[in-house]
């Protein structure tokens, strides 16, 4: 199978988060085998979705570039429900010089690349090793990966390097901010709405937290106030969704918020909640003497860690060489690439085919064009884990 051959049977799977990847986890686990690599599936509770973790090569590295490279992709996809789609989601499309369907830029087309030169490297006489991590649940906050970190942490030698290959156009990306989902449970006290006063409304509580969290968004926009506006620098609070109220003319006594923080690296989530839960507490305190059952409670739902890999590492001018790029960049969006990073200390850029401007989105699509420079990457890369000193870590 080629590259596009590959692509087409990983679309056709449909891996919707809410759905198993275990069809395409099997598809993987029996074409990796049937090219003489083991591999391993790490599954979750009930077995309806794993990870995979595969090796080619020598155990470890001949080289002070001893642990070798990892390959990082999740297999995961957002749903298409409700988006108007003219061309088959979970089929592969060419046409115009793309390769369309959902998952083809995030990131199904990065995994059919990683899969093709796993098989290569298979035919190679490696001094160094090449990994392959596959994760589920990644669109939905990093979810699944976390059996796979916890699995290389017990390994007694870990990747030397981590390219995780959300789609950036190539090219490579060392930073992303990271987040914190939470949600805040107002408790108030019920009521008639005719004699509301005697209550205490809990979405009327909520709502005066909401606007904290605005005026919280204004505090850390402010001094970029002058800066560059395609880019979003600062950390960023948004409230998601608010739920409260069962009959308009009762008081409600309950009502929650789910919110999020997308802190960048000069900011600290946990710090940054336990401000937002400062000023939650507030709002309460001042109702607590005529009703003693106020109260509001947080619960974080889901976070993970941002990236910010120093542009002066070996690790960033490694993959610099196997893509020719002069320069580095950030992406907006979160990737498993800060969990490698600040979990298991693993030097990890993002760097893939395609761009995020068509993830997500109806006729999702990855040119043909970005999957060959995929390619030529990976092959660059097989032609130094060739070598007997790849890199210098």
């Amino acid at each position: 199978m080629n590259t596009k051959e590959i692509l087409a049977r990983l679309l056709s799977f449909d891996t919707v988060s809410r759905h198993s990847n275990m069809e395409l986890m099997s598809f993987v686990s029996q074409w990796l085998q049937s090219h003489g690599i083991s591999s391993r599936l790490i599954p979750n509770h009930d077995y309806s979705k794993a990870n995979l973790y595969a090796s080619v090569g020598p155990e470890t590295g001949k080289s002070p570039f001893f642990g070798g490279v990892m390959l990082s992709g999740h297999t995961d996809v957002v749903p298409i429900d409700g988006q108007s789609w003219t061309l088959p989601a979970f089929d592969l499309t060419e046409q115009d010089g793309r390769y369309y369907g959902r998952g083809s830029a995030d990131m199904k087309g990065f995994v059919a690349c990683a899969l093709k030169a796993m098989e290569t490297a298979s035919t190679m006489p490696l001094h160094t090793p090449l990994h392959l991590a596959l994760s589920y649940d990644e669109e939905i906050g990093c979810v699944g990966v976390r059996s796979l970190i916890e699995h290389l942490s017990n390994q007694p030698v870990q990747p030397n390097l981590c390219i995780v290959g959300e789609p950036t156009l190539m090219g490579v990306a060392i930073r992303h901010k990271g987040k914190l989902a939470a949600e805040a449970t107002f408790k108030g006290r019920a009521g008639h709405s005719a004699l509301a006063p005697h209550a205490l409304n809990a979405i009327h509580l909520a709502s005066d937290f909401i606007s904290q969290l605005r005026n919280l968004q204004e505090a850390l926009a402010a001094p970029y106030a002058n800066g560059d506006t395609t880019q979003i620098p600062y950390t960023t609070v948004h409230a998601g969704i608010i739920n409260g109220g069962t009959a308009l003319n009762i008081v409600p006594d309950t009502c929650t918020v789910r919110f999020e923080i997308r802190n960048s690296a000069d900011d600290n989530a946990p710090e940054i909640l336990e401000k937002i839960i400062a000023g939650a507490n507030q709002l309460v305190d001042v109702h607590l003497a005529r009703i003693p059952e106020a109260a509001v409670s947080f619960e974080v739902l889901n976070e993970y860690p941002g990236l910010s890999t120093p542009e002066d590492t070996w690790a960033v001018r490694f993959v610099q060489s196997l893509t020719g790029a002069n320069d580095t960049g950030e992406v907006s969006f979160g990737t498993e690439a800060g969990l490698f990073s600040s979990v298991l200390s693993i030097p990890s850029v993002v760097c893939g085919p395609g761009s995020m401007d068509q993830g997500h989105k109806p006729d999702e699509y990855v040119s043909v064009d970005q999957m060959d420079l995929c390619e030529d990457m990976l092959g660059k890369l097989l032609i130094k884990l060739s070598q007997s000193s790849p890199g210098t870590p």
